[in-house]
């Protein structure tokens, strides 16, 4: 039985969530870094005024679960594997030690930078729930051959999918999801429509920034947010990264194969619980524990008991 550490994306960001961060010594040194890598004091970035910036949510999110994963990692326990969901994926390939926490900071800010700058009026997501993958897809197909821009982005649970697009044409979509049983569909906080072929320039410029970065062999095995695949090597690692942009998150594959390699414990970093729902309604088996509701001290036990249990 094995433990893996998963790291949220945009979305789960709110108002001093920094701030709100556990009294730990390793939390502290990663935002003094953060401070000094970027030379802005990373704990400025957490206000409602600076939050509506893709570039300070990117970062804030990349902050927190490197931080929280780094001080459960001097605490003792150790993922078996580690995932992270869309922006996510770099916190986890940090922890990973596939990269560094330099690199991915810089590389966060960029991509933050040219995603908000890619489409800055009339784009962002939406959620549908209560409609299956297929069906959705087959709306959706319709609707692009239609001439509307939008497109499946993150395949999160089996009943719970992101859209993305053109505000206009995603409300369309809504209508007709609605029409054919969606129990919920409406606007994320999000103004870019991430994970479609709309990034395929921001996909592209990361995969030049990335070659000038080095990557390493992670020394935890690292799930693929495109195609749901387990990662090993460096070279790997950096063609998720860039192609994640611009590609669907395969999340619930992702989590389903963790399930299948052993994961019995799954852990989501800071801030929110959202991967921690969507795991709780999809693999039952499998206990979810978010840190956002869970002392650092109480999560370091269990994941001590769940290797113990593997041990034996």
């Amino acid at each position: 039985m094995s433990v893996a550490f998963l790291f949220p994306g945009q979305g789960s960001q709110f108002p001093g969530m920094l701030h709100q961060l556990p009294s730990h010594p390793m939390i502290e040194t990663t935002l003094d870094e953060a401070s000094s890598f970027m030379d802005k004091d990373a704990l400025s970035i957490d206000t409602s005024e600076a939050l509506s910036s893709t570039v300070s949510v990117q970062l804030a999110l990349l902050y927190s679960g490197v931080a929280v994963g780094r001080a459960l990692i001097q605490e003792g326990p150790k993922p078996d594997f580690v995932a992270g969901h869309s922006v996510g994926a770099f916190a986890a390939a940090v922890i990973s030690e596939a990269l560094s926490f330099r690199d991915a900071c810089e590389l966060v800010k960029l991509r933050a930078e040219w995603m908000e700058n890619s489409f800055r009026f009339g784009y962002g997501m939406g959620v549908i729930v209560g409609i299956r993958e297929q069906k959705l897809h087959s709306m959706v197909d319709k609707a692009f051959k239609s001439g509307q821009e939008v497109f499946i982005a993150n395949l999160n649970g089996p009943h719970q999918i992101t859209i993305a697009g053109k505000l206009e044409h995603i409300q369309d979509l809504f209508v007709e999801a609605r029409r054919n049983g969606a129990r919920k569909a409406e606007y994320l906080h999000v103004s870019v429509p991430s994970h479609c072929k709309l990034l395929n320039q921001v996909s592209h410029d990361l995969e030049i920034a990335m070659k000038k970065v080095i990557f390493k062999e992670p020394c935890f095995p690292y799930v693929a947010n495109t195609n749901a695949r387990l990662l090993r090597t460096a070279d790997a690692i950096r063609k998720d990264l860039a192609c994640g942009v611009a590609n669907p998150v395969q999340w619930h594959q992702a989590t389903t194969l963790l399930s299948e390699l052993g994961v019995r414990l799954f852990v989501e970093m800071l801030p929110g619980q959202v991967l921690t729902n969507l795991a709780r309604q999809a693999l039952p088996s499998v206990q979810s524990i978010a840190m956002g509701e869970t002392r650092l001290d109480s999560v370091v036990y269990l994941i001590n008991r769940e290797h113990k249990w593997n041990e034996t």
